[in-house]
């Protein structure tokens, strides 16, 4: 079955298994959405009541499209600015699409089962200490940290001209 829906002001036809890129929408990774402005419904050559008919999908990834170049010029005006923008968008694959079309249930898996498993791995780990600089820094003396400094640096001597021989 397949379904023309309506979201950000265009019009996508789809079917159940597909990817679509549609203007941004609220929510995050691997939430389940319904696009519930469809605006025609069928089958191979039969159309449904579209009024009846729901399209479930959910969200792949958050993510921005391609680069568009806005750039203004007023010729013989030295006039030229140059901008970018790239437009907010939601993945889709569309899970389902029929009279009350929900997502099929998934099974939860225990969260709190698993962080608990992963937490006490991680604290067997012992915590790396930075060596403090303050210490190293007070045991030189100052002597020692003057003469690490390079000496100014002598401006070159310069030659003078030999003394010409007067000519008589």
């Amino acid at each position: 079955m397949f379904a023309v829906v309506r979201t950000g002001g265009k019009q996508y036809r789809v079917a159940a298994g597909d990817k679509i890129a549609v203007e941004k929408l609220a929510g995050e990774a691997g939430d389940t959405v319904t696009l519930g402005d469809v605006l025609l419904a069928g089958e191979g050559d039969t159309l449904a009541d579209a009024a009846k008919v729901s399209v479930s999908a959910e969200i792949i990834a958050q993510a921005k499209s391609e680069k568009v170049i806005v750039f203004k010029k007023r010729r013989r005006h030295n006039y030229r600015r140059k901008a970018g923008h790239r437009q907010q968008m939601t993945l889709l694959r569309i899970l389902a699409v029929g009279e009350g079309a929900k997502a099929p249930a998934k099974k939860a898996a225990p969260k709190a089962e698993a962080v608990a498993e992963v937490a006490p791995a991680a604290k067997k780990a012992p915590a790396k200490k930075a060596a403090p600089k303050v210490e190293a820094a007070a045991e030189k003396p100052a002597a020692e940290k003057v003469s690490a400094k390079k000496a100014p640096a002598k401006p070159a001597a310069t030659k003078k001209a030999a003394p010409k021989a007067d000519k008589k």
